[in-house]
């Protein structure tokens, strides 16, 4: 009896916990749309997702601030749930630009408020959409522009840092910007691929010191293998790869 309750009281609670972010995320798009200025779209949109993430009774806490560099950088970090961009946008500064998967564009409601807080889209299904998506970032970290990566692409059931595609190291190499090796705890345990309902508890984002071409053998490649070797270091999961 008591079981049951629970289920029926947490399925109502996620429910309505559903049906406010999805408000929020309608009311993110009116006043993105509205809003002339991209600091203010994004500042205003780094709000709305610490206020999403409360109403879940999610507690998200920064660590490592310091470590981002006054200038431009390359933020990239594990990716085990579908929260991690909400709460990397809720924990980092609003300058960072979020590099994403094209399919987001068409999302209703989100490809709007993606397009408009500056976010540079990948197209990974052809191959000449990968180079065009890739000489777009490319021209974006040579203006110093800071960015956010999930080098891994994609998240699945399997848990594990899986291998990182190269293209946040290219960008960043290119650049001459600094890559921030970013760990994010607790994201999966709150929503785990297979669920729709976050649970509440408490997420951590830990910004690691800043990695530098010299320091990485003068290689994007080995640019690439330092960054995956320190977020795993700082992981309690597996290495599949």
């Amino acid at each position: 009896m008591l079981r049951s309750l629970s289920g029926a009281l947490w399925t109502l609670y996620g429910a309505c916990a559903l049906a406010v972010f999805g408000l929020l995320f309608v009311v993110a798009a009116i006043l993105v749309l509205a809003l002339p200025r991209l600091e203010w779209r994004r500042s205003l949109v780094r709000l709305l997702a610490r206020v999403a993430l409360a109403i879940f009774g999610l507690r998200v806490t920064a660590r490592g601030l310091a470590n981002l560099p006054d200038d431009g950088c390359v933020v990239t970090a594990n990716h085990s749930s579908y929260l991690d961009g909400i709460v990397l946008k809720a924990a980092l500064p609003p300058r960072f630009s979020f590099v994403v998967k094209r399919e987001a564009a068409s999302m209703p409601v989100v490809g709007v408020v993606l397009k408009r807080i500056g976010s540079e889209f990948v197209d990974r299904s052809s191959h000449g959409g990968r180079h065009r998506g890739a000489r777009r970032v490319m021209q974006r970290a040579e203006q110093g522009h800071s960015l956010v990566f999930f080098p891994e692409g994609t998240f699945d059931e399997q848990q594990g840092l899986k291998r990182f595609h190269i293209g946040a190291f290219v960008a960043a190499a290119r650049g001459g910007m600094p890559i921030v090796p970013t760990v994010i705890h607790g994201a999966r345990r709150a929503l785990p691929p297979e669920s729709l309902i976050p649970r509440p508890g408490r997420i951590v984002v830990e910004l690691l010191e800043p990695l530098t071409m010299a320091a990485a053998g003068n290689s994007a490649e080995g640019l690439r293998d330092e960054c995956r070797s320190r977020i795993l270091a700082r992981l309690d999961d597996p290495d599949p790869a």
